[in-house]
């Protein structure tokens, strides 16, 4: 059957039950929604898509890409939620983005819809030439539940963790200790997350957050961060491809008009920027800053640094860069006047 609108293609999916999670199906099927602003090729971007938005937009992209972009449900949340993964290419070098494990730090998720479409809609020469040479795995939003309550963790009225909050949840993003298997992993998202890194073997992870607004020593606002691992039983060359990966991270979003300064992470082993760099990927963390009135162009910043990775590991280039140069990246000094500073652990 050949669908010809977008009506159409939504109430397949919602039959089909690609949605939401059955308990949540009935209040979440209605036709998306659009914004007002642009941020793509003057086309207009959602920077929070609900549930089934998020759904619609992955099984559409599949279908425009015609088979290119192959989407999975890895898992379900602790509420049955499902949580998607995209991949797309078929190349040798392996890379692996994640977004969205904290709940309310929702940005890198319309960016790498975007990032998908960009490449997987289409027969462009560039397109063909960077499909046969990379293959990218997406993690699109790996915490649902917490996107739904807009908080920082998953939802697990049962926690009593280590890192979290009693009686609402885990912080995702510490339990990616390889050291726990995922079977083992209080942290129900995160072992999907485990599961399909390990399957997927990627060269590279780049983990996606938000952070608060911070500015440099001399006043400029940072409208990103990035770190590399910082755990000290990372080996010294996956150190030091992260950093050749900050650094492509650092250039891409300053290009694009940002402006990247180095993120004061910690060295926990379970952060998954120290974890998946413990298992031998280029890991990396990027932090987009909680610009309201530079929303839209976060998303672009995102999109931009997606780009700049899968290019640059498919021409090798990332290899040629010296990482000293992330050494280089300025520090994020102090939160903004009159804003809040994370009330968070560094990530």
């Amino acid at each position: 059957m050949r669908l010809k609108t977008g009506t159409a293609l939504l109430s397949v999916f919602v039959s089909a039950g690609l949605l939401v999670a059955p308990a949540a199906q009935a209040a979440e099927t209605a036709a998306p929604t659009e914004t007002t602003a642009t941020t793509v090729d003057g086309r207009t971007v959602d920077p929070r898509p609900s549930t089934a938005k998020l759904a619609f937009e992955l099984h559409k992209l599949a279908v425009l890409s015609h088979g290119k972009i192959r989407v999975d449900r890895i898992g379900r949340s602790n509420e049955g939620r499902p949580v998607w993964a995209a991949r797309v290419g078929h190349g040798k070098t392996r890379i692996q983005y994640v977004t969205q494990q904290h709940g309310d730090e929702p940005l890198g998720t319309p960016a790498a819809l975007e990032f998908l479409r960009k490449v997987g809609v289409g027969h462009s020469a560039w397109q063909q030439k960077l499909l046969a040479k990379v293959t990218v795995d997406i993690i699109v939003r790996a915490n649902p539940d917490g996107h739904e309550r807009d908080w920082r963790y998953n939802y697990d009225p049962t926690a009593t963790p280590e890192y979290g909050e009693k009686g609402k949840g885990y912080d995702i993003n510490r339990y990616h200790d390889p050291a726990v298997a995922p079977e083992d992993n209080p942290a129900t998202e995160a072992g999907l997350i485990q599961r399909r890194n390990a399957s997927f073997k990627p060269d590279i992870m780049v983990d996606y957050h938000m952070q608060g607004r911070y500015r440099d020593a001399d006043g400029k606002e940072i409208t990103a961060s990035t770190m590399w691992p910082t755990h000290p039983g990372v080996k010294p060359s996956d150190v030091d491809f992260a950093k050749q990966i900050a650094v492509v991270v650092q250039r891409s979003i300053d290009g694009n008009g940002g402006y990247v300064s180095q993120y004061p992470g910690g060295d926990y082993q379970g952060i998954a920027r120290n974890g998946y760099g413990l298992l031998g990927n280029g890991s990396v963390l990027i932090e987009l800053s909680l610009i309201p009135e530079r929303e839209q162009q976060q998303i672009q910043d995102a999109l931009a640094s997606m780009l700049a990775i899968a290019r640059t590991a498919a021409d090798g280039s990332v290899r040629k860069v010296d990482p000293a140069a992330a050494e280089a990246i300025p520090p994020r000094g102090p939160a903004l006047p009159g804003t809040v500073e994370e009330e968070h652990e560094a990530a």
